[in-house]
């Protein structure tokens, strides 16, 4: 699925990449057709190269700039924040908190990650479990002598099912902020593209990165450099992974939203563009915010800020900030989200699940086992919004409003792929975080 180095497969998804970018493609739909069906590789080369010529549509309403200078010179003033007023010690429990729910969060949406919303809810139905208050029970069998219908449980769900939970099972949805932790620790605050590069190639396996990451890996054993890594044979370059990797930043920037964001794009850029690269800058900001916003509506409208306002991301987020202000229940909302334009895209897309994760957040009502349910009830990219959501829980609200099922079964212990990492304690890893964030509280880039 989606394998970088097969020349017909990354042709194929570069067509539909073009064409959500508002590229004309259509001169070229039919010839990509046949060479993805039994063409040579030299010749899906060739219609890839051609692909990359294509000019925008008439009428194209979005200004997506990838230049940090392009993206600062499109953004609104900065609003004025608060001051951050936690103690070091509340710091370190709203540090904590953010680590473990995004580890819970992340581990409830694994079993049904790729999953459609409607496969989840009749598999949750089945299982007696829905609206989802616990993590994933396992069927064996469907009751009652019903046809299974449903698609099979990830393969991870022997580790994260309830009642077979003993720590994080290894996600790369973890990995990244780990990593992130080891770039701040290693190269500072003034890191740099190349220095997260450097640090793929020698803590991070292949095999562990996917998509946009796994193509900007193989480009850096190509011998290229950042940003030409996101770029080229890269159809994956506004996918979701750049905005997993955000949580870090926003650990080490409590009350910064535009630092955090600023932080995001250095990281970003190794593999995303546009959109990709939005999803990372604004998560960052949105996590930076919740340390120091009232509620999850200010979060959000601080960490938009933080991205180009006519972007389709900041359009998604801001669609459903107006579906909650309408007083839209979350079904109905979640139907509006499918309809509008956001299902076309891949269940790993940023756009679309920015738009899930927003939601999670306001519809969760400062409920963390609410948030992070509906985070994965939403479908598409279930562990990474799951994660995501309970990180910017856990940052705002803290450790006593994470009820003890979702994190005892953890036993405060990460399983992880990068290197020297493994079996790490997540208790560790946020006193690490709390240490950077100390360290450069005072400074305002």
């Amino acid at each position: 699925m989606h394998n970088v180095l097969d020349l017909s497969e990354i042709l194929s998804d570069e067509l539909v990449q073009r064409r959500e970018d508002g590229y004309d493609v259509s001169a070229l739909e039919q010839e990509v057709a046949q060479a993805v069906a039994g063409g040579t590789d030299a010749e899906r080369a060739r219609l890839y190269d051609l692909l990359d010529q294509t000019t925008r549509r008439d009428g194209w309403p979005y200004d997506e700039p990838s230049t940090l200078a392009e993206i600062r010179a499109s953004l609104p003033p900065a609003p004025a924040l608060p001051e951050l007023t936690l103690s070091a010690n509340a710091l370190r429990d709203r540090l904590r908190a953010a680590w473990l729910g995004r580890c819970a969060g992340c581990n409830l949406g694994k079993p049904v990650e790729g999953w459609d919303r409607a496969d989840i809810r009749q598999y949750l139905e089945a299982a007696h479990a829905y609206p989802l208050d616990n993590y994933f029970p396992k069927l064996e069998a469907p009751p009652d002598g019903r046809e299974r219908n449903w698609r099979e449980l990830h393969r991870s769900w022997a580790e994260t099912t309830r009642g077979n939970i003993r720590f994080m099972p290894r996600d790369d949805d973890i990995d990244y902020t780990i990593l992130g932790l080891y770039i701040l620790e290693t190269y500072g605050f003034d890191f740099g593209p190349q220095n997260v590069a450097q640090t793929w190639l020698s803590h991070m396996p292949f095999l562990t990165t996917y998509t946009a990451e796994r193509a900007a890996y193989r480009n850096l054993v190509y011998g290229l450099q950042p940003p030409e890594t996101a770029t080229y044979r890269n159809p994956y370059r506004e996918w979701i992974g750049a905005q997993i990797r955000a949580d870090m930043w926003g650990y080490v920037s409590p009350g910064q939203p535009r630092r955090a964001a600023d932080l995001g794009y250095r990281d970003a850029i190794l593999s995303h563009t546009q959109n990709g690269i939005y999803g990372e800058m604004w998560a960052a900001a949105l996590i930076a915010s919740c340390f120091v916003a009232p509620d999850m509506r200010t979060a959000l409208e601080w960490s938009l800020a933080e991205v180009p306002p006519r972007s389709r991301l900041v359009e998604a987020v801001r669609d459903v900030m107006e579906m909650h202000a309408r007083g839209l229940d979350w079904e109905t909302a979640r139907d509006e989200m499918q309809t509008r334009f956001y299902g076309h895209y891949s269940f790993v897309h940023t756009v679309n699940n920015a738009a899930v994760l927003a939601a999670a957040l306001l519809w969760g009502e400062g409920d963390y086992t609410r948030t992070i349910g509906l985070a994965v009830q939403g479908g598409w990219d279930t562990d990474c919004n799951g994660a995501t959501a309970g990180s910017a829980f856990g940052a705002m609200h803290g450790t006593r409003a994470l009820p003890g099922y979702w994190i005892e079964p953890l036993n405060d212990l990460i399983r992880s792929a990068v290197f020297g990492f493994d079996n790490s304690r997540i208790s560790d890893l946020a006193e690490r975080t709390l240490a950077l964030a100390l360290n450069h509280a005072q400074r305002r880039d």
